[in-house]
């Protein structure tokens, strides 16, 4: 049977730079939207844990990537037209601002004909608010820019006069005020995540209830999503249990590197270093990224796992440690205050934390299992006295290119690798 086109509402998220707001107005959106009774999908563009967190929770569904480069254009345009199948309201939080990159959100949004909602810190102007949407709706052609919102308004007149100022090409979508208790606060390396804010739900509600006082309730035209199937993945997992650590200390986890180990018929069984649980019997292991630094204590004393995580390497087993993973893996981690912690000890060397960033920027490691792509993003130096198998490349020629270290069959890097770039690739890193 032949797939029929789907169309649906969509709306990229972007601004100026970063630090806007965006992740605010999407978060008040999507709860908005989602307490009318709309199916709303939110998407994050480009290599984000933090973000999707927050949004998964404003809108109550999973939040997956999208990334010209890192997922592929045929697996973006698998996920767009997937949810267009099922929601009412498509919202993509773009990176950065609306420009920036060598793959922008614009280029994002101009590929798959998504119209532009701008947000603008508002904080600081008032007629020049219109003059800046304008620059932007008008600076490349062929980018169809929707309406603009503002943030950090200091009252309603100000947001009067905001909304005033936009020329009438433009829509008035939406403000937020400048309000601490509806801020999503961060710490370094971006927001906090969701699971650890208590009053979470409270905050979202609060947006929504905010953006709900100027907002108006115009949406854009639905967009034609053509039928295209999702990146195909080989059932070579079946019968195999990957044990994957899930918990405050390691949460960086894109739901679509799951979908991918499932789909390749593995039993997931997750355990939490954090609580002090051992290994789960399993097949191979999966130590993702995280805040191991902020939980170094509890770490360090988990002596059964350090036992179980030995035998299962020495047997020859699987395992893939990424970026907090990693860290874990090694002899030792030093907190900023100097403080040594005794770690797993899987990879011989060690690492420090430290306040300047250590990684940023996409990656690409050509990796005997074939070449997986992803990112990296951390605040820590590691001295590891052994030559990598590889050295990841960075698409956009940045600085960073990070060593992967296989000993056996464990692998380890500071890559923070998106399985869905190459399934095969992934899959064989859990296989004997």
């Amino acid at each position: 049977m032949t797939q029929a086109t789907h169309h649906c509402p969509a709306l990229m998220v972007s601004a100026p730079a970063s630090g806007q707001g965006k992740t605010s107005v999407t978060a008040a959106l999507a709860r908005w939207q989602t307490r009318s009774g709309k199916r709303v999908r939110v998407f994050k563009t480009g290599p984000d844990f933090l973000d999707p967190m927050v949004l998964e929770r404003a809108s109550g569904a999973p939040v997956y990537q999208l990334d010209l480069w890192m997922n592929g254009e045929d697996d973006v345009r698998a996920r767009l037209y997937e949810a267009a199948g099922e929601a009412d309201l498509i919202l993509v939080e773009g990176v950065m601002g609306l420009f920036d990159g060598g793959l922008s959100s614009a280029d994002l949004a101009q590929r798959f004909g998504l119209p532009v909602l701008t947000v603008i810190d508002g904080s600081a102007m008032a007629q020049t608010f219109g003059a800046l949407a304008l620059g932007l709706a008008r600076y490349r052609e062929g980018l169809d820019v929707f309406g603009v919102a503002a943030n950090r308004v200091g009252s309603a007149y100000h947001a009067q006069l905001l909304a005033g100022s936009v020329p009438g090409e433009l829509r008035w979508l939406g403000a937020l005020p400048r309000d601490a208790a509806m801020a999503l606060p961060e710490r370094h390396l971006g927001l906090v995540a969701a699971d650890e804010l208590g009053d979470i739900d409270a905050r979202l509600d609060a947006l929504a209830d905010a953006w709900a006082l100027h907002a108006a309730d115009a949406l854009p035209p639905p967009v034609a999503f053509p039928p295209t199937s999702a990146v195909a993945v080989p059932g070579d997992l079946r019968g195999r249990r990957i044990a994957i650590a899930r918990d405050a200390a390691f949460c960086f986890l894109y739901p679509a590197n799951l979908d991918v180990l499932r789909r390749a018929g593995a039993e997931l069984s997750f355990f939490s270093p954090v609580a002090g649980d051992g290994l789960p019997e399993c097949d191979a292991v999966w130590l993702p990224g995280g805040y191991p630094e902020l939980h170094l204590m509890a770490l360090s004393r988990n002596e059964i796992l350090r036992r179980d995580l030995h035998a299962h390497v020495d047997a020859g087993q699987p395992l893939l440690a990424e970026c907090g993973g990693m860290l874990y893996a090694l002899d030792s981690l030093v907190d900023t205050e100097g403080n040594v912690f005794a770690m797993a000890g899987l990879l011989p060397g060690k690492a420090a934390m430290q306040k300047k960033l250590g990684g940023l920027g996409m990656q690409a490691a050509a990796l005997p299992e074939g070449e997986l792509r992803g990112h990296t993003f951390h605040y820590a130096h590691a001295e590891i006295p052994q030559a990598p198998l590889v050295l990841a490349t960075n698409p956009d020629g940045g600085p960073s290119r990070e060593g992967v270290y296989r000993r056996r069959r464990m692998t380890a890097s500071f890559m923070h690798a998106y399985f869905p770039s190459h399934p095969v690739a992934a899959i064989g890193l859990f296989l004997p």
